[in-house]
């Protein structure tokens, strides 16, 4: 993945909101899944515009000037997509290094190793 394919955190607070939306919101819906401060309309506007041009949201217009927003890629794929690049970028392209990473900097709890444990037994079967 290159850098542009990349979110910043504030487009991923509007690509979070249009993925709660299945059927895709306008920019008063995304505006409304933010926390309060919310953000102007014309700085979602932006953002939108920024996502557009990255090729991560498409629009269909409605009536007058209003348009629905919808995501081109879902938040499983983008996920997949970033941490493919996380464990090639940092961890050598190694997967147990990426998980013994977490395992040590997260300070993971006992019942959390026991999930990892069976989730590694399932997917091994």
């Amino acid at each position: 993945m290159k850098k542009s394919d990349t979110l910043t955190k504030a487009e991923m607070q509007v690509m979070n909101a249009l993925w709660e939306m299945p059927e895709g919101g306008c920019i008063h819906d995304i505006i409304a899944h933010y926390p309060d401060p919310k953000p102007a309309y014309t700085t979602v506007s932006t953002f939108l515009k920024i996502l557009l041009n990255k090729g991560f949201v498409e629009f269909r217009k409605l009536s007058g000037k209003t348009h629905t927003y919808y995501p081109l890629i879902s938040k499983e794929n983008y996920t997949n997509q970033v941490m493919k690049d996380v464990k090639e970028s940092f961890f050598g392209g190694s997967g147990s290094s990426l998980v013994k990473f977490f395992v040590e900097k997260e300070k993971l709890s006992e019942s959390e190793i026991r999930e990892l444990i069976e989730i590694i037994k399932e997917n091994n079967k």
